[in-house]
């Protein structure tokens, strides 16, 4: 059940610091770039410098679990398959599609004196060009993207979350996750961070809730809306 406005006031009344997810609540990367063709790209890239592909790759439409299986079998590839994929991003933030409400949130956030960090298992120049392209960045405090060559700081860790808060300076109990996935929110307890769950496509509230999110909108806008 998606949250009323008064719900998502009272979550992110003690919010001081609002931690978003990339891909999903801000834009959809893949959108103009089918993850599919960024996967099928990244083995390509592995079999033209010489590399047998590891079982399974050419099968995986997922470019990130690509990454983690590759980094699972070869980890001497880890390096080279992060920073082609980081190209690929990279190349389809540029057609990525925004988030309807979206922007809002990053706008109503910083309008109501609080901070903002991206925390995504993208990479951060992928997120850094997206929002520099979209004239953002001034509302983005910090971004926080996988680390490079590291795809185990990749959600459902916390690493990335416990980052960001240790570079803002600010505690659990003053912060917010915004996600679209169950590892969001499983990253987010993992944090002691509660999560407000983006369930952007049906069924996603069901997964959302089970994981643990604290409440569920089915659009940024309502999450905008509370924020002002």
């Amino acid at each position: 059940m998606t949250a009323t406005r008064q719900q998502l006031a009272d979550v992110l009344r003690p919010v001081k610091h609002v931690l978003l997810d990339f891909d999903g609540p801000v834009c959809s990367v893949f959108a103009g770039l089918p993850a599919p063709e960024v996967a099928r790209r990244l083995c390509e890239d592995l079999l033209a410098a010489g590399e047998r592909a590891p079982a399974g790759a050419e099968e995986e439409n997922d470019p990130l679990a690509l990454l983690r299986l590759i980094s699972g079998a070869r980890p001497d590839l880890t390096a080279s398959a992060d920073a082609v994929l980081t190209a690929l991003e990279t190349e389809a933030v540029r057609v990525a599609r925004p988030t309807l409400g979206g922007e809002s949130v990053l706008r109503a956030a910083v309008r109501s004196g609080r901070l903002v960090s991206v925390v995504s298992n993208n990479s951060g120049a992928a997120i850094e060009t997206y929002l520099t392209e979209h004239g953002l960045s001034g509302y983005v405090a910090g971004v926080f993207g996988r680390a490079p060559g590291d795809p185990s700081s990749m959600k459902p860790s916390p690493r990335l979350l416990l980052e960001t808060m240790e570079a803002a300076g600010t505690g659990p109990e003053h912060c917010i996750f915004i996600g679209d996935a169950a590892r969001d929110v499983e990253a987010g307890k993992a944090a002691g961070v509660p999560t407000i769950g983006y369930a952007n496509r049906p069924g996603k509230d069901v997964r959302l809730a089970a994981a643990g999110a604290v409440v569920i909108v089915d659009s940024m806008e309502l999450i905008a809306d509370a924020l002002t």
